[in-house]
């Protein structure tokens, strides 16, 4: 599972070799730093508080350059690595993590993440969080106090202190600007760190964010209870998916198979949805079944107050793979235990109460009754905090993306959150913040939308030449091929049709406020 989330969110990393060229060159015209010492040498640099365990030159291969391979430790058990390439482009780069983290630094994702980093001329780190995945799965390491610190937020750091100074020791100069990506919970951990380290980056790339983990992981539990009382068969997804785009699909004006908004569908399964006596039929719902999808798509409160907003329709449509958005997540084919379910289950078991003796079964919790006991949890885990002034007042750059089909993750998490900030700093928000919302993207990418685009020239353009994103360019990419191209516009703003030409190519697509107001 870790695996899937780091491939999809950092699959956009994947730049053509002209991109690599532009990042290899240091901003404000300096020349690319070299090494000042051995590689080897870095060995002797061990701290207190990090140790280097081993720093090896590994020779160019490929596409992929030389570059100085530094492992290191960070007590208790956080692992990481940093990457100097012989040619430095007098920049740092720190990758985020996926799910519950955990990931070996050796894995075939991290590899070819490293080889695009040494490629760009990054001096570039990652980092397991403070755990091994394969020795303590899922949320099983946080019955430790320490690691599931080190998870929340202390590695991530940690790992930014060490590596910038291990790069200053190698170079002899200090990083020009420093940079964050990940998505999912990568996402979650470049708003913790522009939240809790706002000193550590100069721009930060936070995909489709797990921002607000505790109620996540409550609103997994809800909907695996609510399946279990009522399961819905994998063969219903299809009608569902079908029912919601033909109410839904037009209401941008463009029945082009995205929903560009799913907070204007309206959808109810209680009244828009064929209902039967039985189970079998695939084209109708039973009561119970319908009882369900209300309860999936409805808000989640506890004593009156609002836990997790209700799930935006538009992810049940099939992706390229011909499965539902829906499939692994919330209904899986084979009928066995969702992704979502095992995630919830882990929390709650290890992590979401202070002592490991307190963990519940999912079918045991009660929302009125443990809501209010997950502050403590929520404080540590939930990048939820809108005071970026900090983080703006030091010209820091901020930007998020999250796909309104996201299977995964709730997207009206992503719009709550800049909301929140807007409120809390005023129109200065867009001065250094900007969401782009992608219609018909799944989780980190995929679905019916266009939700591929790379990130990063874009934030090291805002960041270092000042020209703030006011439209992206996203494109679906299907086996190699690009289906479709369309604007990703900075909310609350929304991409509209000229009225004439391909509705496939976004340069007949303009970005305008939106027709009703939020």
């Amino acid at each position: 599972m870790i695996r899937l989330l780091v491939l999809a969110a950092m699959a956009a990393m994947c730049a053509s070799a002209q991109q690599d060229a532009v990042f290899i060159r240091p901003a404000g015209g300096a020349q690319p730093g070299a090494p000042r010492m051995q590689c080897k040498a870095l060995q002797a640099v061990s701290e207190f508080e990090f140790t280097i365990e081993s720093a090896v030159m590994v020779p160019a291969e490929g596409a992929t350059p030389e570059f100085c391979r530094v492992m290191g430790m960070i007590q208790p058990e956080i692992r990481f690595e940093v990457a100097l390439p012989s040619t430095w482009n007098r920049r740092f780069h720190l990758t985020g993590n996926g799910g519950y983290a955990g990931d070996s630094l050796d894995s075939p994702q991290r590899l070819m993440l490293r080889s695009i980093a040494m490629r760009r001329g990054f001096a570039a780190a990652v980092t397991n969080t403070g755990h091994d995945g394969r020795e303590e799965p899922l949320a099983s390491f946080a019955v430790n106090r320490q690691k599931l610190l080190d998870y929340a937020f202390r590695s991530l750091h940690l790992t930014t202190v060490a590596g910038k100074r291990i790069a200053e020791t190698y170079y002899g100069a200090r990083p020009s600007h420093s940079y964050y990506q990940g998505c999912s919970t990568g996402g979650r951990q470049g708003l913790i760190l522009a939240q809790r380290f706002p000193q550590d980056f100069d721009g930060i790339v936070a995909g489709a964010p797990v921002l607000d983990f505790t109620g996540t992981m409550t609103r997994f539990a809800c909907t695996a209870n609510a399946l279990a009382e009522a399961p819905i068969p994998y063969a219903k997804l299809a009608y569902l998916a079908e029912r919601i785009y033909e109410l839904c699909d037009a209401k941008d004006g463009l029945k082009d198979g995205i929903i560009d908004d799913p907070r204007q569908c309206g959808f109810r399964p209680a009244r828009d949805l064929a209902r039967c006596a039985g189970s079998d039929n695939a084209r109708c719902f039973s009561d119970a079944q319908i009882g369900a999808l209300e309860k999936i798509y409805g808000d989640i409160t506890s004593n009156g107050q609002l836990v997790h907003p209700g799930w935006p329709v538009s992810a049940e449509v099939a992706g390229a793979n011909g499965k539902s958005g829906w499939d692994q997540w919330i209904i899986r084919e084979n009928g066995e235990k969702t992704i979502a379910h095992g995630f919830a289950e882990s929390f709650f078991r290890y992590m979401a109460f202070p002592r490991k003796d307190q963990g519940i079964e999912l079918r045991q919790l009660d929302v009125n009754k443990h809501w209010p006991q997950l502050s403590w949890i929520r404080t540590i885990l939930d990048a939820t905090d809108p005071d970026l002034t900090a983080f703006g007042d030091r010209k820091g750059k901020l930007l998020m993306y999250f796909g309104w089909a996201d299977q995964s993750l709730n997207a009206q998490m992503g719009v709550n959150y800049y909301e929140s900030v807007l409120k809390k700093l005023g129109p200065k928000t867009r001065e250094f913040f900007r969401l782009f919302m992608q219609p018909g993207v799944f989780h980190c990418g995929g679905g019916v939308g266009a939700g591929s685009f790379e990130p990063l020239p874009i934030l090291v353009d805002w960041v270092e030449n000042g020209k703030a994103p006011d439209r992206i360019t996203g494109s679906q990419v299907v086996d190699g091929k690009t289906l479709r191209t369309r604007p990703l516009c900075p909310y609350p703003q929304v991409a509209r049709y000229n009225g004439s030409g391909s509705v496939n190519e976004a340069v007949n697509f303009r970005c305008v406020e939106p027709e009703v107001s939020r």
